[in-house]
């Protein structure tokens, strides 16, 4: 069995009064299969009478699947893949390919919704006529009219979520897309970094120093001030008026590597001319931007490129080396691979951050690995296989060693490295990945740690053992501790971003009032 019919399998079951497989509804959105399958198709610069002939099936029946009207059988689906010299799963993400097919596919659903139903307005179809803007501006004020409303925006799952979490799920999903697209390179921002190291002397190839960190403050205008008492709610505050950014003491952040990076990510918002964020996409793109410009400026391009050069000769690659030839934490090291080893090594790759029970919280990924994805395609919460590395690695001997392991999955089979971070509860795992066949350039790829995945089937590990079952269904009633999780991880009880979502604002400006004396003053 192939691995594509082995991806079917789980996704599809038998109707018993046909010959074929059809999808599963909760497995596969059709109106996002319609989209990613007519993106492909244009991409591909087929008609869907070309691509007809192509597949053996009509153009009016190809027009019904990217219309969302009918959901695909297993053959057409691998053959449609065929003819469009793409990957069964670029048909099958849960992500719309792009904005306007995102909208087109959040308009469908609005259109469901009980509240618009009750407008009692004629359907309208999202059509090429239909304004691109126009449609952006029915989605976002239909999402507010839905949270004034009732209080709650519900997913398209039919789950309660908190006022304004669609907009960051939405979001989330559409910066990760562009990532992908990019295979997570950012050559203007890259640019910037390695602008800001020529003015302040930087040469290379060690890691960048304190000195040339202060300096780069200064080449954008500022002067670091290291203090005590920082909101708790923030990471960092700039003092724009007066050209000062304060960072808190190594001794808070966690030593000074992390508050390296804390400098380095707050020199990025201005280096790259960010302003105040008023919706949730552009603080998202400002967050990714921010960090990416961190690691370009305290990893820089060539020296990074040059050190994984000679590892790959040596087939030796390793996140570990990157993150202590620079001084930067294991994360950010994993981050700078992602950005370099697909544009300059042509190797694909993946990252995941998670909990300690399998809850991913960021991911990357552009060499077909599968993550958990709800319908609208947010992977934030999402829970892991129990078989792949990042949740193996809590249960070794010394979880706190480095984790090597493959893993066969219905997507293929894949290398992975997972670390686990000190200091936040059992730790987080970082989690650093490949397909099999271009492990042997790693470090690790040696081990003899395998695993199998057959997930999204819940028999793999989402459903008890029936022998368990028949032991305990009816006799157990297990208490769920409560979990925060991603979608509430920022207040949401503002529309303003001040300058971003779940700073106490009150402590921020407290906290300039006593660094500058206005406080003491105005009180005299």
């Amino acid at each position: 069995m192939t691995v594509v019919e082995q991806i079917f399998l789980i996704l599809t079951t038998k109707c018993y009064n046909c010959t074929d497989f059809h999808m599963v509804s909760d497995s596969l959105d059709p109106v996002v299969f319609g989209q990613r399958l007519r993106h492909q198709r244009k991409r591909a610069g087929l008609t869907l009478e070309a691509l007809g002939k192509l597949v053996g099936s009509s153009a009016s029946y190809l027009s019904q699947l990217e219309n969302g009207r009918r959901e695909p059988r297993l053959s057409t689906v691998n053959q449609l893949a065929g003819a469009l010299a793409c990957k069964p799963a670029e048909l099958l993400s849960a992500a719309a390919p792009s904005r306007r097919a995102e909208l087109e596919v959040a308009f469908a659903r609005i259109q469901d919704d009980p509240l618009y139903q009750s407008l009692r307005l004629p359907y309208l179809k999202p059509s090429a006529r239909l304004d691109g803007a126009a449609l952006e501006h029915v989605v976002t004020l239909f999402g507010r009219l839905r949270d004034l409303t009732d209080g709650t925006a519900r997913a398209s799952s039919g789950h309660d979520t908190p006022p304004g979490v669609l907009g960051a799920r939405a979001a989330n999903a559409a910066m990760r897309d562009e990532m992908r697209r990019r295979d997570n390179y950012f050559e203007e921002i890259e640019a910037i970094a390695q602008g800001a190291l020529e003015a302040v002397g930087y040469t290379g190839p060690a890691a960048v120093s304190e000195r040339h960190l202060t300096d780069a403050a200064a080449h954008f205008g500022f002067r670091v001030a290291r203090v005590q008492g920082l909101p708790a709610s923030t990471r960092s505050i700039t003092d724009i008026a007066n050209r000062v950014l304060y960072v808190p003491q190594r001794n808070a952040t966690g030593g000074t590597r992390t508050s390296r990076s804390v400098i380095a990510q707050t020199l990025g918002h201005f280096a790259l001319g960010h302003r105040e964020p008023t919706d949730f996409a552009t603080y998202v793109r400002q967050r990714v931007e921010a960090n990416y410009f961190a690691g370009a400026l305290l990893a820089p391009e060539a020296s990074v490129v040059a050190l994984i050069a000679e590892a790959k000769r040596n087939h030796d690659i390793s996140v570990a080396d990157l993150g202590e030839m620079f001084y930067i934490s294991y994360e950010m090291a994993a981050h700078r691979l992602t950005n370099l080893i697909t544009r300059h090594f042509g190797i694909p790759i993946h990252f995941q951050r998670s909990d300690h029970e399998g809850r991913l919280w960021k991911a990357y990924e552009n060499d077909g690995v599968l993550l958990p994805a709800d319908v609208d395609g947010t992977i934030e919460g999402q829970r892991l296989c129990r078989w792949w590395s990042s949740r193996q690695a809590f249960e070794s001997e010394d979880s706190y060693e480095l984790h090597y392991q493959r893993t066969e999955t219905v997507a293929g089979n894949f290398w992975c490295v997972t670390h686990i971070e000190l200091g936040r509860d059992r730790g987080d795992a970082i989690t650093v990945g490949t397909v099999d066949a271009m492990s042997h350039w790693f470090r690790g790829s040696d081990t003899t740690r395998r695993a199998t995945s057959t997930c999204p089937d819940p028999a793999c590990c989402r459903r008890p053992p029936d022998d368990a079952v028949q032991r305990w269904e009816g006799k157990a009633w297990p208490s769920a501790r409560d979990h925060s999780g991603f979608v509430s991880g920022l207040p949401t009880d503002t529309v303003v971003f001040s300058p971003c979502p779940g700073v106490d604002l009150i402590d921020v400006y407290a906290f300039l009032d006593r660094q500058t004396g206005l406080g003491r003053a105005s009180a005299g």
